[in-house]
Parts: structure tokens; sequence; C-alpha cells
């Protein structure tokens, strides 16, 4: 299945701007389970099958970095969100390729 996603950040530039103090919104979509194995401290959890339930809890005008293990979800994430014209932007590699720290 291929996404059409316009905007993507590698694990490596994620973890640089947040280190560097940006406030960012990260969206992680993955399931309860991989939630709380370990997360990006900060992150905010909507599992990919609750996102659309929750749109209203999310800012159209704030840009927002989508996770997951692999980027495939976030991927539908990003794809999903961006035709309701939410500014996403889509981890490549997902926590998979995350080098730096957990919570």
């Amino acid at each position: 299945m291929a996404f059409h996603i316009s905007k993507e950040i590698t694990p490596e530039s994620l973890a640089s701007r947040l280190k560097k103090g940006e406030s960012l919104l990260v969206i992680d979509v993955r399931e309860p389970q991989e939630w709380h194995a370990g997360h990006i401290a900060g992150a905010t959890h909507i599992q990919l099958g609750q996102l659309l339930d929750r749109l209203d809890e999310l800012d159209s005008a704030q840009e927002m970095f989508m996770v997951c293990r692999s980027g495939s979800r976030s991927g539908l994430a990003c794809e999903l969100l961006s035709e309701r014209g939410f500014d996403v932007v889509n981890m490549t590699g997902g926590l998979n390729e995350w080098t730096d720290e957990l919570v």
C-alpha cells in the first residue's frame, strides 16, 4: 500500500529538534502495549484506530509529527489527517530507527 506523504523527517532530525528544546507536537499512533513498552518523552498517544474519532483534540494549524514502529501506520495517519487539512510530518523508519531515549 503506497501513501502520499508530503512531509517527512528522520528520527535523528526529530530527536535533534526535541533536544534543542523545540516545542513539537509528537503523536504516537501505535497500539497501547507498544506505547507502554516505550515512547518519545512528551508524545501524545492516539492509536491509529481512534485517530478520526479524536480529531477534535488536534489543532489543524499546528504542525504534528506522526510516529509509529516502522513508519507505515504513521504514514497512513499523515494521509488521513492531511486529507482533512492538518499539517503533518511522518517520521520515517519509526521507532525501529529511533536511537534516542524512550520513556
